[in-house]
């Protein structure tokens, strides 16, 4: 006869198996190109292939097919094939490490047996990404490119120009899809090589595999902690980036695991119903049935100590029994009046049982204790595991309230008219791939990670500490005035962080010291050419010649100079006059003067003159 256990199993199995499957088909073709045979060999796009590939395998998806070193034909073939698979797939992925060039703003994928000696050959050798967007599009819900083929182009060197104002351009060009729900993942933004890193595996590849394959985690913010890992890894040299857009709903690349909707079992609880079981039996072969069940663990040990308090009973029974016997034996020696020596021995044969009935007592008594002990030790543990089951369930209830109110404080925003965000077109177009789920970061990750936003996008100085302090407030509410947002400074939440996430770059002015200058997001000294300086704006004059300016002590002093020469008696000096006389002439003497007229008592040495007299003082 079946046991109900066994019948109950097997009803609820032919009744899966009966119900229609609604598991999404998943495929995924990878392709590593790293033997090229007109350029040097790259190390890793064979390795983060094969990464990749494990890791669509590993994720359960349905068909994955990993090729490495195709020619153009192969790649052809290999996507004509992928495009026959889509059709039925509700989320289709391409990934393609290697080679590849942008030419007048389209991009190819450059196969192994590519040579490029000309640009017309682009068009001839090389795979358009377009094919491969046409291989993906039949998928029903999700169409994923991945495109770690930025790096530096050996072919553009030297391939020869047909045209001189043909473009090429270094790494790929920006690519918008025009299917729905489509995405394009490049390992560095458009226009910017990417870096094969140090290892095995590039910083880009190890990434994806670190987070796209989280389950129930959306894509979007999946390759946003993508590019984080990468920007850190690289010194923020390499930044992946996203094109196309998603709806409303979480897109994972795994799907999240069924929450329990209420209280989990205990793992434990058939073993403790079990030995409770054996509890109420208290036999021998009760205890063995169950260690047999249960060789080890907690309750094997509890089981184990029953079987010990078995025994200890078993024995002072058996010892009572020898006593009880020999004490009748000795009663019936002396009621038949048998000889002195048998009845001795007969004593003490009783003696010693009545000795071996007391220990096996006592032992009884030890074991009794010891099992009484380990059952209360056992009801103590099995009340503490009830107390943190229960805790965990509330701690996992209030964590799906907080992230339920947060979806709906997320929504209501979502509903709110564009006009009054105030947001322009590209913050929009960022804001649609931010990602949906709320946070859950534990407050001081959090704070951290804002912080570190923060100074990204200019607005603070100061290192991420996870205190929220002061500074980290003015920084936050820095960001609002510049990107337009009203979140609340005094409050490290994660819509700010999601907010800043959005950022493509520095949102809060560069702030120099005077003397300086910013250039791009460093602050440079500002230097002059001859003759010039700094002035008061911050900006280059020229420098203007000082004129002498009169000071109250240059006037003192040259009053007392006016003082001086005033006071003292003048020097007499030659009148530059010639006086003449019958014997010459000369000069008129120091100090004195000629006077033409007469003077009373005075004749006149110069007749020839009319009369001139020389007068002194």
């Amino acid at each position: 006869m079946i046991p109900f256990r066994i019948f109950v199993l097997l009803i609820l199995a032919i009744g899966l198996a009966c119900g229609p499957a609604h598991a999404d088909r998943r495929v995924a073709l990878v392709i590593g190109n790293s033997a090229y045979k007109s350029a040097p060999k790259l190390g890793n796009p064979v390795n983060d292939a094969t990464l990749v590939g494990g890791m669509f395998k590993k994720a359960g998806f349905d068909s994955v097919d990993v090729r490495l070193d195709l020619s153009a034909s192969e790649m052809r073939r290999m996507l004509r094939e992928f495009a026959g698979r889509t059709r039925d797939a509700d989320m289709a992925v391409i990934y393609y490490a290697g080679h590849g060039i942008e030419l007048e703003g389209t991009n190819y994928l450059i196969p192994i047996d590519a040579t490029l000696e000309t640009d017309g050959d682009v068009l001839d050798e090389t795979i358009p990404v377009e094919r491969a967007l046409f291989a993906v599009e039949p998928a029903k819900q999700l169409r994923l490119i991945i495109l770690d083929a930025c790096r530096d182009n050996p072919f553009s060197k030297t391939m020869k120009r047909t045209l001189a104002s043909r473009a090429i351009g270094r790494g790929l060009a920006k690519v918008e899809p025009t299917s729905p729900n489509t995405m394009i993942a490049f390992a560095a933004k458009a226009g910017s090589t990417a870096s094969d890193g140090d290892s095995r595996n590039s910083p880009f590849a190890t990434a994806l595999v670190e987070h796209l394959p989280k389950p129930g985690l959306d894509l979007r913010k999946a390759f946003g902690f993508v590019r984080d890992d990468v920007l850190r890894s690289t010194g923020n040299k390499q930044e992946p980036f996203v094109y196309g857009s998603l709806g409303g709903d979480d897109v994972p690349l795994v799907s999240a695991k069924p929450a329990a909707t209420g209280p989990q079992a205990n793992p434990q609880d058939s073993i403790r119903r079990d030995y409770e079981l054996a509890l109420q039996l208290a036999t021998r072969d009760g205890w063995e049935a169950f260690l047999a069940q249960y060789p080890e663990g907690f309750y094997a040990n509890l089981a184990k100590g029953q079987m010990n308090k078995i025994a200890a009973e078993e024995t002072r029974a058996s010892a009572e029994q020898k006593a009880n016997a020999a004490e009748q034996q000795k009663a019936r020696l002396i009621a038949e009046r048998a000889q002195k020596a048998e009845q001795d021995k007969a004593a003490a044969a009783a003696k010693a049982a009545e000795e071996a009935r007391v220990a096996a007592e006592k032992q009884k008594q030890i074991e009794q204790a010891r099992a009484d002990a380990a059952e209360h030790q056992r009801k103590l543990a099995e009340a503490a595991a009830a107390k943190a089951q229960a805790e965990k369930q509330a701690a996992e209830k209030a964590r799906a309230e907080l992230a339920a109110k947060q979806a709906a404080e997320k929504a209501e925003q979502a509903v709110k008219p564009a006009a009054d965000r105030q947001m322009p077109e590209v913050e929009q177009k960022v804001a649609a791939l931010a990602p949906a789920p709320a946070s859950t970061l534990s407050v001081a990750d959090l704070t951290k990670s804002l912080q570190s936003e923060l100074r990204r996008v200019g607005c603070l100085s100061v290192t991420a500490d996870g205190d929220w302090n002061s500074a980290s407030q003015r920084s936050l509410a820095l960001f609002n005035k510049y990107a337009g947002t009203q979140f609340d400074a005094k409050l490290a939440s994660a819509d700010a962080l999601d907010a800043l996430k959005a950022k493509p770059g520095r949102v809060c002015p560069l702030i120099c010291s005077f003397g300086s200058k910013a250039d791009g997001d460093q602050c440079v000294k500002i230097t002059c050419r001859a003759g010039y300086r700094v002035g008061d704006d911050n900006e280059c004059e020229k420098i203007q010649e000082k004129k002498p300016v009169a000071t109250r002590e240059d006037s003192r002093r040259r009053d007392t100079d006016r003082k001086a020469s005033e006071s003292s008696p003048s020097r007499p000096e030659a009148s530059g006059q010639i006086i003449c006389s019958s014997t010459g002439c000369r000069p008129v003497q120091k100090g004195c003067r000629l006077v033409s007229g007469t003077i009373p008592g005075r004749v006149s040495s110069n007749t020839a003159t009319g009369g001139n007299f020389e007068v002194c003082n």
